[in-house]
This record gives structure tokens, C-alpha cells and sequence, in this order.
């Protein structure tokens, strides 16, 4: 009974382990930000004993906590005040194990126009829309490019995109007539959980007037939580090959501890009287032996 409940102790911390998760959620929920924008930094945590902190990598920074190198600190969360161009880069949780949270991929602009677009891959069959602001109005007519190319024109500012596939990933940003031109905005779309999203790049702060063409995420990003599923389901597909096989190995070993011994078996030894036949078989022999002695005297 010992060896089961430790099998189960084990088994147990193995998988509390590997589901401990955290998610990172941003205020106000765009990738894109203009300066001087206050923002606000969450972990959402499954355990709060995890310890779960924030870090960023930017062009100047890697692996800078949150409080110690940059923002204000409040237990799992992280307040910007007055956000700036070289706050541009990659935030992400930690807990104290070294787990990560997926990463989003914030750019600060000191331009006019930003296009808001999600901070986290978006799921394939869903719907997403785009939203081309300036820092006084988000109803302004707005021209909106794929990869470079023109996709459309849209009256009022935000374009939606239905259920979303592989083929609408890509590099996105908006034009407003009069007001400029948003930094370009990476869109990933995924459809299954070992799906990796392109790495952030890490691109110094550039003005309105001088646009550039991003290119999609890079490796200044910490590992993505998909490796984290993949290595969690890893790790239940191991126990539901191995734990048979070890469950029956113990079942095993225990029947056979336990089954009796050829020394623990009783030895019974019963005497029984000889019977009339064996007897009378005696006396004859007796008889015959006297009478083979006799006659060898003569």
C-alpha cells in the first residue's frame, strides 16, 4: 500500500506541475499604443503561490522585470504610467520555475494613427476586426493593406474579418487621409495549440514620418506557451502509455510477495496399521526364510 501511494503522490505532482498556467492580458487590449497612453499589465494566474512576475525584452532591455527596471509593480500585475517609444517590445509571465505565459508584442508610436489589433493569436473560424484610430477619433473613414497591398476602404474606421484562416495571417495597417499612416501589426492565427505564432521583432521606435515595413515576431520572444502544451501533452501521452504497464508491473510484484512459500506449507506424516494381507505376507516371508535356513544346514 505504501509503493501505491507514493505511484499516486507522484503522479499527482507530475500533472499539478505541468497544468499551472497564467495568461497575460493588456489595458487597453491593442498591440499598438500611442505615447503618453497609461497602461496596465495582468497575470492571470491558476496559482497564485506560483509566484507569477512580469518581464519584457525590448531593443535595450532583456529579461527586465517589471519594478525592479521598468513600471510599478503590484503583485502579479504592472502599471506604465506614461508609456514610450522604447517601452516598444515583448512582455510576458514568469513564475518563479522559470513557466512562461504566452508573449504579446506591444509598439509604442509617437505617430497620429495606430491600428488596434489583437495582442494574442487569434483562433481559426473566428472573427476579428481592426480598428484604425487617431488619438482624438476611431470613426474616421480608413484604407486598410495586407502585406502591402490595399485590401479596402472602410467608412468607419474598423474593418472585421470572418471566420478567420491560416490564409489571413499576415502584416496589417491602416492609412487615414489627413492623419498618416499606422505602424504595420503582425496578426497570427492559429489552429491548433502546438501552433507557433512568428516570433516578435524587436524594431527601434520609428516616427510617423518615417514608416517602416515590420517584419513578423523573432527570437527576442521567450519560449511560446504552445511549447508548453506540447510538452504537457508529451507528458500525459507518457502516462497513459507507461502507468499500465508500471500498474500491473506493481499489482505483479505484489501477488507474488505475498503468495505462501514451500516452507510456510504444512508437513503432516500419518502412521497407518498394516493391514491383514501385509500380515499374512510377513508370516510367509518369516517362513520361508526359516525353511531355506534349515535346509542349507544339511
Amino acid at each position: 500500500m505504501e509503493e501505491t501511494s507514493l505511484l499516486l503522490l507522484c503522479l499527482t505532482s507530475l500533472l499539478s506541475c505541468t497544468t499551472n498556467q497564467a495568461s497575460l492580458t493588456v489595458s487597453p487590449s491593442s498591440s499598438q499604443m500611442f505615447e503618453g497612453q497609461s497602461v496596465s499589465l495582468s497575470c492571470e494566474e491558476d496559482d497564485s503561490s506560483a509566484g507569477w512576475t512580469l518581464r519584457r525584452n525590448t531593443s535595450d532591455e532583456t529579461r527586465a522585470e517589471c519594478g525592479a527596471d521598468w513600471g510599478r509593480s503590484a503583485g502579479s500585475s504592472c502599471n506604465i504610467v506614461f508609456i514610450v517609444p522604447w517601452d516598444s517590445g515583448v512582455y510576458w509571465c514568469e513564475s518563479r520555475e522559470g513557466a512562461t505565459s504566452k508573449s504579446i508584442n506591444i509598439s509604442v508610436t509617437v505617430g497620429s494613427v495606430i491600428l488596434q489589433s489583437p495582442v494574442l493569436p487569434v483562433m481559426e473560424g473566428h472573427d476579428v476586426t481592426l480598428h484604425c484610430k487617431t488619438k482624438t477619433s476611431s470613426n474616421l473613414p480608413a484604407a486598410f493593406y495586407k502585406d502591402g497591398s490595399f485590401i479596402r476602404t472602410e467608412p468607419a474606421g474598423h474593418m472585421t474579418i470572418r471566420h478567420v484562416t491560416r490564409s489571413d495571417e499576415g502584416l496589417y495597417k491602416c492609412d487615414i487621409t489627413g492623419h498618416g499612416e499606422s505602424p504595420p501589426s503582425w496578426l497570427t492565427v492559429t489552429g491548433t495549440p502546438t501552433t507557433t505564432a512568428p516570433p516578435p521583432t524587436l524594431t527601434p521606435p520609428t516616427s510617423a514620418a518615417t514608416p517602416t515595413s515590420a517584419a513578423p515576431p523573432t527570437s527576442a520572444a521567450p519560449p511560446s506557451d504552445s511549447d508548453h502544451l506540447h510538452l504537457l501533452f508529451r507528458v500525459l501521452y507518457y502516462l497513459v502509455v507507461f502507468c499500465p504497464y508500471f500498474i500491473s508491473t506493481f499489482i505483479m510484484v505484489s501477488l507474488y510477495r505475498q503468495r505462501p512459500t514451500e516452507n510456510d506449507l504444512p508437513v503432516s506424516m500419518v502412521i497407518t496399521p498394516p493391514t491383514q494381507a501385509e500380515e499374512g505376507l510377513d508370516d510367509v516371508d518369516d517362513d520361508v526364510i526359516t525353511a531355506v535356513t534349515t535346509e542349507h544346514h544339511f
